[in-house]
C-alpha cells in the first residue's frame, strides 16, 4: 500500500505524455512547461508540433481515497458526448499514473471586479446545460459528488465531521496555535448557533431534516464550483475547471457553494436569478427555495473549514504535492487569516 505521495520524475511525465498524446492520435515531438495555479495537482502545457494541450498529474494519497482523475475525466467525458463545450476537451488518460490530458484552453483567470450578470449568466447556462441531458442512460455511470448530500441532516453532519477533524489540529507552531484557538473558541461556537439555527428554521417551515430529495430532483453537480474554477478566452466567454470533486448531488450544495466560495466572491446581488433559475427545474421549487436558505450559512462555515484543511496533514501534503507553497507557516497563517475574514462576514451579515 502506498504510504506517501508519488511524484514522476521529469522524464517519467515525458514518456507518459506522448503515450496518451498516441492514445488520442496526436503524435509529434513533446515539450513539458509546468504551469502555477493549481492547488491540489501538478499541471503541465504540453507542446507538440505547434499545438497546446494540457497534461494533469493528480495527488494520489492513502489518506485522500478521492479518484481525482476518474471521476473529473468521467464528468468531461459526459459533457462532451452530450454537446456542452464550456470545459476543455478530455483527451485520454493513464489511471495507473494518475494522469489526464486535456484541450488546452488559452485565456486568463478572472478577478473578481469582473463578475457581473453576465458571467454569472454563463456559469448558470454551463450547469443548466449539463444537466439537461441527466436522464439520458450514460449518466448512471456518474459517481456521487464529493461529500454529496441529500438530506439536511446530511450537510450538517458533515460539517460537523469537518468541525471535529480540525479539533485535531496540534499546536507545533505559532500559526498552529492561532488555528487550535480561532478553531476552538470561534468557528466551533459559531457552528453551534448555525445548527441550531437550521433545526429551528427547518421546523418552522416544515423540512424535516431526514427526508431525501426526490432522485429526480438530484442535479449533476460540476463541484467546487465558482468564478475561481474557471478560464476567461479572449473572445469573453468562460470555460469551467475542475471536476475532481463532481457528481450527483444536492443542487442546494451546488447553490451554497458557488456563492460561499471565497476565492472569487459572488455577490449574492445575483443570488436571487440564479435560485430560481436552478429551482424552477426541480419538482417542488418552493421547499427547495427553503432547503438553500437554510444551508447557505452551514455551507460558509464549511468554507471556513476548507481554508484551514492546510492544518491536517493531507492537506498539508496536497498543497505541496502540487509546488504551490513555498514557506508553510506563511500560507497557513494567509488561510487562517481567510478564515477569520469568511467567519466574521458569517456573523456580521447574520444569515443564521
Amino acid at each position: 500500500m502506498m504510504t506517501e505521495v508519488v511524484s514522476l520524475s521529469l522524464e517519467q511525465l515525458q514518456e507518459a505524455a506522448v503515450e496518451l498524446m498516441a492514445v488520442a492520435g496526436l503524435g509529434g515531438e513533446v515539450e513539458l512547461h509546468p504551469l502555477t495555479g493549481g492547488g491540489n495537482n501538478r499541471v503541465f502545457r504540453v507542446d507538440a508540433d505547434g499545438s497546446n494541450f494540457l497534461l494533469k498529474v493528480y495527488f494520489q494519497h492513502p489518506g485522500d481515497r478521492r479518484d481525482r482523475l476518474g471521476t473529473e475525466f468521467a464528468f468531461s467525458q459526459f459533457a462532451w458526448e452530450n454537446g456542452v463545450r464550456a470545459l476543455p476537451q478530455p483527451l485520454a488518460c493513464d489511471r495507473q499514473q494518475g494522469l489526464g490530458l486535456y484541450e488546452f484552453v488559452r485565456g486568463r483567470r478572472i478577478e473578481p471586479q469582473e463578475i457581473t450578470a453576465e458571467t454569472v449568466e454563463q456559469a448558470l447556462n454551463f450547469y443548466l446545460e449539463i444537466n439537461r441531458y441527466k436522464q439520458v442512460s450514460e449518466d448512471q455511470i456518474l459517481p456521487q459528488a464529493s461529500e454529496s448530500c441529500f438530506t439536511l441532516e446530511e450537510h450538517l453532519q458533515c460539517v460537523e465531521r469537518r468541525i471535529v477533524r480540525l479539533q485535531t489540529v496540534e499546536a507545533s507552531s505559532e500559526s498552529d496555535r492561532s488555528a487550535v484557538d480561532f478553531i476552538h473558541r470561534e468557528l466551533f461556537e459559531v457552528w453551534r448557533e448555525v445548527r441550531s439555527r437550521v433545526i429551528e428554521q427547518a421546523n418552522q417551515w416544515s423540512l424535516q431534516l431526514e427526508a431525501e430529495i426526490a432522485a429526480l430532483d438530484r442535479c449533476l453537480s460540476p463541484s467546487d464550483f465558482g468564478f475561481h474554477n474557471a478560464i476567461l478566452t479572449d473572445s469573453g466567454q468562460l470555460r469551467f475547471l475542475d471536476f475532481e470533486y463532481a457528481g450527483w448531488d444536492d443542487p442546494g450544495k451546488m447553490v451554497s457553494d458557488f456563492f460561499c466560495q471565497p476565492a472569487v466572491p459572488v455577490s449574492l446581488d445575483y443570488y436571487s436569478r440564479f435560485v430560481e433559475a436552478v429551482v424552477s427545474e426541480l419538482s417542488e421549487p418552493e421547499q427547495h427555495r427553503q432547503r438553500m436558505a437554510i444551508l447557505l450559512p452551514v455551507y460558509r462555515v464549511k468554507w471556513c473549514c476548507i481554508l484551514l484543511n492546510d492544518f491536517l496533514p493531507v492537506g498539508s501534503q496536497r498543497r505541496s504535492f502540487a509546488g504551490q507553497v513555498a514557506d508553510r507557516e506563511v500560507h497557513k497563517a494567509v488561510q487562517l487569516q481567510k478564515a477569520r475574514c469568511a467567519l466574521e462576514y458569517l456573523k456580521q451579515n447574520r444569515e443564521f
